[in-house]
């Protein structure tokens, strides 16, 4: 009776193994990603131009002829340098003739202040001597009338003669005070002088303009004029970018602007030169976005030198790092459970506990367009399933697929592993 009893019991528990065994491989497989921290960066991708800090047209502020162009597109110039020489003969002779009339007048101060002034104190010194002259015969002349030598016409012809010393007494004081310092003719002299000195000045300044310089250190960019040419004032003659920091400009799709700060490095390469990368942060961020194109201007500028290689105007690829975790738990957007908004803050998805599908609500944090970051709700190692059909509380078994954030989901690891070697960073978008 014993063996037989045993013998039941024995059979009831394979029957009942057999059983569990069957439930379990009919329980089907879904696809699961096991969930593990690692590193992850967010990087956002967009086109930039070569620009320099500022553009100069370089004119002429004169009607003239060309002479002589002394640089060619893609020159560079010192400050100062002359571009363009217009023939200036005319100007010149017309400088030679004011700088003549400023030594004349300069000459006729001078001699106002020295042999003018003297002449006119020896004048008023005679006029002086005249009129003492003058009244002394006055004086005998009333003495004769009035002894009766005399007639009254006489006397009249002395009183004359006194006033004529008297008058050039009086011109005499008038011309001098008009020599000195501050008197009308020194005044008169000095405006004149001056005068002068302004019309040479001007000469001298439109003799200057017959030779265009570099206002800075430059590049010429574009040159539209020959010798021989005829040009008119304010036309543009050449085009320099002047030397300086160089930038990169670039419209960025606004629906990045809240992942954007200045300070924020960047990897930058020319499709020309895709060996030679190199880097830049982000400088400036426009106030305004440009309402036609729904996009917004950012500058970005170079750490290092600029590469020989860069032209002015040359299209670039910009990545620019906008969030880094160095250790995060990341999923792809399309695991989280349908009705969850990756945009906000808060999703849920399905994890496998103890053969089951089980719901798990998440809080959500950095996120790109293929994966988000997990803040809370998964722990690492957890298995999240992968399965937009599947049912909370359902058996399933997990059909494990590799995968790495910005890669695609794959059932080989070895993929898994190369994409996770190759992209740890979390792409964003790719304004081209």
């Amino acid at each position: 009776m014993k063996r037989r009893t045993m013998g039941v019991l024995a059979a009831a528990l394979l029957l009942g193994a057999g059983l569990v065994t069957a439930f379990v491989l009919r329980a089907p497989q879904v696809d699961a990603v096991q969930v593990q921290a690692a590193p992850l960066v967010r990087t956002l991708q967009f086109s930039a131009r070569v620009a320099t800090l500022s553009r100069v047209d370089i004119g002429s502020t004169i009607t003239g002829r060309v002479q002589q162009v002394r640089v060619q597109e893609g020159q560079t110039v010192r400050q100062g340098d002359v571009l363009i020489q217009l023939e200036s003969d005319e100007l010149r002779s017309a400088l030679a003739q004011a700088v003549a009339a400023e030594r004349q007048a300069q000459a006729r101060l001078a001699g106002l202040r020295s042999t003018g002034r003297s002449s006119t104190q020896a004048a008023l010194a005679q006029t002086d001597a005249t009129l003492r002259t003058a009244q002394a015969a006055l004086a005998r002349a009333e003495q004769l009338v009035a002894q009766g030598f005399y007639s009254q016409a006489q006397r009249d012809e002395a009183r004359r003669a006194v006033d004529v010393a008297q008058a050039q007494q009086a011109s005499a004081h008038a011309q001098l005070q008009a020599n000195a310092e501050a008197g009308s003719d020194i005044v008169q002299a000095q405006a004149q002088w001056e005068a002068t000195r302004a019309a040479t000045a001007s000469a001298h300044a439109r003799l200057e303009q017959t030779q265009l310089r570099a206002p800075l250190a430059a590049q010429v960019l574009q040159r539209s004029v020959e010798p021989g040419q005829i040009v008119q004032a304010g036309k543009a003659l050449l085009r320099l970018a002047l030397a300086g920091p160089t930038q990169l400009v670039a419209q960025v799709d606004e629906r990045f602007l809240d992942q954007l700060q200045p300070g924020q490095p960047a990897s930058v390469v020319a499709d020309a030169f895709p060996a030679q990368p190199f880097a830049a942060q982000v400088l400036s961020i426009a106030p305004a976005v440009d309402a036609q194109r729904g996009a917004i201007e950012v500058k970005l500028a170079l750490t290092q030198q600029a590469p020989a290689y860069l032209r002015e105007d040359m299209t670039l690829s910009v990545e620019v790092e906008t969030a880094r975790r160095e250790r995060a738990l990341a999923l792809p957007l399309s695991a989280l459970r349908p009705g969850s908004t990756p945009t906000g803050h808060e999703a849920t998805v399905l994890v496998l506990h103890e053969g089951q599908a089980q719901v798990r609500k998440l809080r959500l944090g950095l996120r790109t367009l293929d994966a988000v970051e997990v803040l809370d709700g998964l722990r690492d190692g957890d298995t999240v399933l992968h399965s937009a059909s599947l049912q909370a509380g359902q058996r399933v078994q997990a059909r494990p697929m590799a995968w790495t954030p910005g890669t695609a989901l794959s059932s080989s690891p070895a993929a898994g592993k190369t994409g996770g070697e190759a992209g740890s960073a979390m792409t964003n978008a790719m304004g081209r």
